[in-house]
């Protein structure tokens, strides 16, 4: 520890090892050094003695729309990243879809990356998009370093971004697995949605009979035949549905590389009690009963679903009217995703360690960031520092995300971040930022 530049000491640190009492060295921006809590600070390094609060990895949250540029009046880098930074998120990875332009060539790419490179407030990567007919961007892009491919299975919302029919899904995967590449995917069949009873209207009721679960299991049941046909790596998105758990678990069994991801709006908010013409609530797929987020909980502690991410989806307040059926699909999450998930796990009884793991270390090795995801030597010093036990009731006002619009408000959930490290420098505290420091992520080789 003899180099450390700074020291953060807690009684509660959470490392791959378990949690404990510890101080962590840290010099040059990655930690060098987990050590006991009374080991010596070197001369000329700084403490930051953080008492009782509990230290943990920065999130990762690898689903996030940004939508800048292009329709940054629904979000951009700035605000996005100062309400990653407030929930203890250190690093995200931005969807490709509703940017104007859409990530979906090289060119593309660098647009979105010139855009954000002076507003991260936290390190944001990148992933790609696999469209009808831009195969041959594919390879140029994981060259270029996105994380993957993110692809729809039905009709995504906005007209720049089309979904892929069966066909088309087969000739992506053939050559996103010929370089060994990711596929994330939105996997609700398009037939199934069209079949499904469409009133409109404010009544929730109709707007979860308008996307059944079927239409998640049928599309992930056909995902799973494809990535077991060309041996590729496929992901998906914001589960729902708790009746696709087994086609999920017996992939696995039989050698299929598939992982998926839930939310926590599944997790924590049920269609029981989301009040009629409240299109705060509205996302895809929907939020679900009660008894259908037991199982996504069963899930989770299980290992079927391995990680869980924001899908901060927002947009302008206007949008969200009070007919479910129009009104824009989406759930801004990034600022309240830890304490919501923490106040719903503790009531369950999990502990901080399983969120760690869901939030932090599965959604870095998702998409390969091997300096993310753990208190350890060698990884970069990002940090969450945690007061699990506080409450707070959210109030919109205090939100740092650009449209204040929530499915949270007037909630009191447990776990304040007190403050937020990257790379060993503190980027917030109490609500105060510092100037954007975040860095672009690309995929390592």
């Amino acid at each position: 520890m003899s180099d450390a530049e700074l020291v953060l000491r807690s009684t509660r640190v959470i490392t791959p090892e378990g949690t404990r009492a510890a101080s962590v060295a840290v010099a040059g921006g990655t930690i060098t050094a987990v050590l006991p809590h009374d080991a010596e600070v070197p001369p000329g390094a700084r403490l930051e003695d953080v008492g009782d609060h509990v230290l943990l990895p920065g999130l990762v949250d690898t689903h996030v729309h940004v939508n800048d540029p292009g329709r940054t009046e629904w979000e951009g880098f700035w605000t996005a990243t100062r309400a990653a930074a407030a929930g203890g998120i250190t690093t995200l990875v931005d969807m490709p879809l509703n940017s104007l332009p859409p990530t979906t060539t090289v060119d593309h790419l660098r647009i979105k990356q010139r855009v954000a490179a002076d507003k991260a407030h936290v390190d944001v990567g990148f992933w790609g998009g696999a469209l009808p007919g831009n195969v041959k961007d594919l390879r140029p892009l994981h060259e270029a370093g996105v994380f993957g491919f993110k692809a729809f299975l039905s009709p995504s919302g906005v007209d720049e971004f089309p979904h892929l029919d069966q066909d088309q899904l087969a000739r992506a995967l053939a050559e996103i697995a010929a370089f060994d590449g990711l596929l994330i995917v939105h996997a609700e069949d398009p037939h199934h949605l069209a079949a499904a009873p469409q009133q409109g209207g404010p009544r929730y009721a109709d707007f979860l009979a308008s996307r059944p679960r079927g239409a998640e299991d049928t599309a992930i049941a056909a995902l799973i035949a494809q990535a077991r046909r060309f041996g590729a790596r496929v992901h998906i998105l914001h589960l729902s549905s708790s009746d696709a758990l087994p086609l999920i678990a017996e992939a696995r069994a039989d050698g299929v590389r598939v992982t998926a991801e839930t939310c926590p709006h599944y997790l924590t908010l049920t269609a029981e009690e989301v009040p009629d013409g409240a299109s705060e609530f509205k996302c895809c797929p929907p939020i679900r009963e009660a008894a259908n987020q037991d199982l996504l909980w069963q899930a989770l502690a299980d290992g079927t679903v391995d990680c869980v991410v924001t899908d901060h989806s927002p947009s302008t307040a206007d949008l969200k009217t009070d007919d479910f059926a129009t009104a824009w699909g989406g759930i801004s999450g990034l600022q309240l995703s830890l304490a919501a998930v923490w106040t719903e796990a503790r009531r369950r009884g999990h502990g901080l360690e399983d969120v760690v793991r869901w939030m932090s270390e599965r959604t870095a090795r998702l998409a390969g960031l091997d300096r993310k995801g753990a208190i350890e030597a060698g990884r970069d010093a990002d940090f969450a520092v945690l007061a699990p036990d506080e409450t707070f009731t959210v109030d919109p006002a205090a939100l740092q995300h650009r449209n204040r619009v929530t499915a949270y408000a007037g909630r009191t959930l447990h776990g304040v971040v007190k403050s937020t490290w990257l790379r060993g420098r503190r980027i917030q505290a109490d609500g105060e930022f510092t100037e954007p420091k975040g860095r672009l992520l690309t995929r390592t080789p």
